[in-house]
C-alpha cells in the first residue's frame, strides 16, 4: 500500500510504502477495549478514612436491665446510637449511622477496589495498528464528523520540513493548502461552556477532537501548534489507541509527517530481523 507525499503548499511530491500497520483489520471491540484500559489506568483511586463519621463516642444500649439514663430502648426515643456528651446517654446527639449529622456515608468507595483494567500487550499493540489503518479510511473519518476537503487523498502524509516550522500561521496555512483547515474551525466553533458544577473544577468547556500530528521529532511543531483548537501533537514512539480513537471512535483526521512513516518501516524492518512480531 503506498500513499502520497505532499509539501507544505499541497503539491505531490513523491510516494512512499506504508508500514503494514496501515493494512490491519479495523477491530472497534478491540479499539474500545484499549482506550478504556488506557483512560481506567489514570483514574485515581479515592475512598474515604476508615473511620470518617465513626470516629466519636457513639453507643447503643438495648439492654432492658440497664436503668433508665443508661439504656435507649423502651424510653420514648428512637432507637440509635447517640453520644455520650451529657449527663446521660438519652441526652446525647445521634451519630455513627448514615442519614444522621455527621454520620458516615451508607456505601462509600472501597480502599480494595481496583480501578484500572487489564488488556494484554499483544492486544493494546494490535488495538494501536487498527486505530492506525482506521486513519487511511476516509468514509470512517467523515463518520467521526471531520470536515476536509473532496480531493483530500488518505492517508494524509506531509514532507518531513513539517517537523521544523516555527510559526502557528504555518501551520494553519499547511493545512488549508492540503484542504483540511475547515476542521479546525469546527472545532474552534463548537466549543461552549459546560453545563453544571465542572465549571468549578478546571473543566469550564467542552471541546472538540480536531487534528492529530504524528511527527518523529515533536519538539518545535508542539510549540506552533499547541494553541489551535481540538490539535493534538505527539511523537511516533508516543502512539496509542487513546490518541488515535478518541472515545473509542476509530477514525481520526490524522496529519503523518514522511520521517514518522520512515521510522516506523525501520521499526519494522529491526522487528523482522530480530525475529520479534
Amino acid at each position: 500500500m503506498k500513499a502520497s507525499v505532499v509539501s507544505l503548499e499541497g503539491r505531490k511530491l513523491s510516494e512512499i510504502e506504508l508500514p503494514r500497520q496501515f493494512n490491519a483489520d479495523v477491530d472497534e471491540t478491540l479499539i474500545r477495549r484499549a482506550v478504556l484500559a488506557i483512560q481506567s489506568a489514570s483514574i485515581q483511586t479515592h475512598y474515604p478514612f476508615a473511620f470518617a463519621g465513626r470516629n466519636n463516642t457513639a453507643i447503643y444500649v438495648g439492654s432492658r436491665g440497664k436503668p433508665t439514663m443508661h439504656r435507649t430502648i423502651n424510653v420514648g426515643h428512637a432507637r440509635k446510637p447517640r453520644m455520650k456528651n451529657r449527663r446521660g446517654l438519652l441526652s446525647g446527639q445521634v451519630a455513627g449511622i448514615p442519614g444522621v449529622v455527621g454520620g458516615p456515608k451508607a456505601h462509600p468507595p472501597k480502599f480494595s477496589k481496583v480501578w484500572e483494567e487489564k488488556i494484554n500487550a499483544k492486544e493494546k499493540r494490535k488495538a494501536t495498528e487498527a486505530a492506525i489503518a482506521a486513519t487511511a479510511k476516509s468514509e470512517l473519518v467523515k463518520s467521526r464528523g471531520h470536515e476536509f476537503a473532496a480531493n483530500v487523498a488518505f492517508p494524509i502524509v506531509i514532507d518531513s520540513g513539517f517537523e521544523n516550522l516555527q510559526k502557528t500561521k504555518d501551520v494553519v496555512a499547511a493545512f488549508d493548502a492540503i484542504g483540511i483547515s475547515q476542521d479546525i474551525e469546527r472545532a474552534a466553533r463548537k466549543k461552549k461552556i459546560r453545563a453544571g458544577k465542572g465549571k468549578k473544577r478546571g473543566r469550564q468547556y467542552k471541546r472538540r477532537k480536531s487534528i492529530l500530528i504524528v511527527a518523529a521529532d515533536s519538539a518545535k511543531v508542539f510549540k506552533s501548534a499547541r494553541n489551535l483548537e481540538g490539535v493534538d501533537i505527539v511523537r511516533l514512539k508516543d502512539l496509542n489507541a487513546n490518541v488515535l480513537a478518541p472515545g473509542a471512535l476509530p477514525g481520526r483526521l490524522t496529519v503523518w509527517t514522511e520521517k514518522a512513516i520512515s521510522e516506523m518501516s525501520g521499526a519494522n524492518s529491526k522487528k523482522k530481523e530480530t525475529g520479534r512480531k
